[in-house]
């Protein structure tokens, strides 16, 4: 039997109901689920399995590697400086990494780092996933590339590199790498169990991430066409989440570790660390339309995603801001509510941000939220909860060979 554990407050308990259908049907492996509003934990839930064969317990303390909600503790970490008065989100990056300037970035701004508009959402060829894990010489090539686009005219997702790239505007600034600024002055005030890989101490209570049955097939991408770069510099397969090498290192693009409640505890943290005029920054719109690399439509805000219903019509309008992990991991700050929500999973569905299931936990925490569905959107017959492939560029998924 599949144990659901946990809290909820009184009015809450739909949200438990959804998260047990979904461990008990088996559409769940293991998770966790946390909503917090101004302080105050509404829903704190875990249950399931951490391996595909389902025989050992996701615990209360079980960490999994979060994917692209690692994004969102990275985004906060630039914030950080911002706040401080270090780092100007409209200076030019070269200001404090004079080598980017190079093959004409100098105009190249900070908040084109933060929006994904910069033009460098990859490697030059060649490119292994191995290269990343030597961050600084991996920053140094990317600062030496030309830009694969117009930078500031669209966004193209930084897929594996936003790390390198705050990551050394980090490093350049206070001389401490990404991962022990996210030790130091995240993580380890709020007391949130999260870190950028694993330290070797933490490793024996990693969930195992479980690939989807599909991968990206690239087949009919131009080979000359930023999102075939991107996808191939490097390439990356779900498994490698679970190598010794990927644990090791610091990503602050995918390799975050940690769970819904040290997740929520970092994001419900924002309000409180950063003055209001640094979080309106977050709802400065930098761009809307088709992603160059995933061909989703996206609205950037510094930092993280706004909403659209064009891709996920179960978020909610306002301030809102928001990202999610591959396979379905979600990570909400709804500023207008004081509502932050994270779900982190080890069981990847196929879809490249949101599922079925994140769909459902987040409709149910507003339902109970709202006693209704208020402006919360019903999702429209042939809408996908999640999105899975990328007609715009011709990507689609297909099964591992």
């Amino acid at each position: 039997m599949t144990e659901l554990n946990g809290t909820v407050v009184a009015g809450f308990e739909p949200v438990r109901d959804v998260v047990e259908e979904h461990l008990r049907s088996g559409a769940e492996a293991g998770m966790s689920l946390v909503v917090e509003r101004d302080g105050e934990r509404l829903a704190d839930l875990w249950g399931g399995h951490r391996d595909a064969a389902r025989t050992r317990r996701w615990k209360r303390d079980t960490i999994t590697n979060t994917w692209s909600i690692t994004k969102t503790v990275t985004s906060l970490a630039a914030l950080l400086l911002v706040d401080a008065g270090e780092l100007d989100v409209h200076a030019p990056v070269a200001r404090y990494w004079p080598e980017f300037a190079a093959n004409g970035k100098e105009r190249v701004e900070v908040r084109h780092l933060l929006s994904h508009t910069s033009g460098i959402s990859g490697l030059d060829q060649p490119a292994r996933l191995d290269d990343l894990y030597d961050v600084r010489a991996a920053a140094a090539r990317m600062a030496s590339q030309a830009p694969w686009w117009e930078p500031g005219s669209t966004s193209g997702y930084h897929v594996l590199n936003y790390g390198h790239l705050i990551g050394e505007l980090v490093f350049r600034l206070t001389g401490l790498s990404l991962r022990a600024f996210v030790r130091q002055h995240l993580a380890g005030p709020l007391g949130a169990d999260f870190q950028l890989g694993v330290r070797d101490e933490d490793l024996g209570r990693v969930a195992d991430v479980i690939p989807p049955a599909a991968g990206l097939d690239l087949s009919a991408l131009d080979p000359d066409s930023v999102a075939y770069r991107t996808f191939t510099g490097p390439a990356a397969d779900a498994a490698a989440a679970n190598t010794p090498a990927w644990r090791a290192a610091e990503l602050g693009a995918a390799n975050g570790h940690g769970n819904a409640r040290s997740v929520a505890r970092i994001l419900a943290s924002s309000a409180r660390l950063l003055k209001p005029a640094t979080l309106d920054l977050i709802f400065a719109e930098q761009s809307n339309g088709p992603d160059l690399v995933n061909g989703l439509h996206l609205r950037w805000g510094i930092g993280f995603a706004l909403p659209d219903r064009r891709t996920l019509p179960w978020l909610p309008d306002g301030r809102v801001a928001f990202w999610g992990g591959w396979g379905g991991s979600m990570a909400i700050m709804d500023f207008d509510r004081g509502v932050t929500i994270a779900y982190v999973m080890n069981d990847m569905g196929a879809d490249i941000l949101g599922s079925a299931r994140s769909a459902a936990y987040v409709q149910a925490v507003y339902r109970a939220l709202d006693g209704s569905a208020g402006s919360v959107r019903p999702v429209e017959p042939g809408v996908e909860h999640g999105v899975r492939r990328i007609p715009e560029n011709g990507v689609h998924l297909k099964p591992p060979h």
